[in-house]
């Protein structure tokens, strides 16, 4: 097997991992209820795709304040 013939810097490590980065998720608004929703996907607030009911949101009740 081939072995390194220098040893690589920090620096020139460090440059190469600048890529391995985390990228932000790109939301999409519902035209429906308004929410954030992701892109291509059924929204979970709602429950609309394309202008279409796909999923029954069951609604929850609110808890009587004591």
């Amino acid at each position: 097997m081939a072995n390194p013939k220098r040893r690589h810097s920090k620096q020139r490590k460090r440059l190469r991992r600048t890529h391995y980065k985390l990228k932000g998720v790109n939301m999409s608004i519902c035209p429906q209820c308004k929410s954030m929703k992701l892109p291509h996907r059924v929204c979970p607030q709602c429950g609309y795709y394309k202008g279409r009911q796909v999923v029954e949101i069951k609604v929850k009740k609110k808890e009587k304040k004591k």
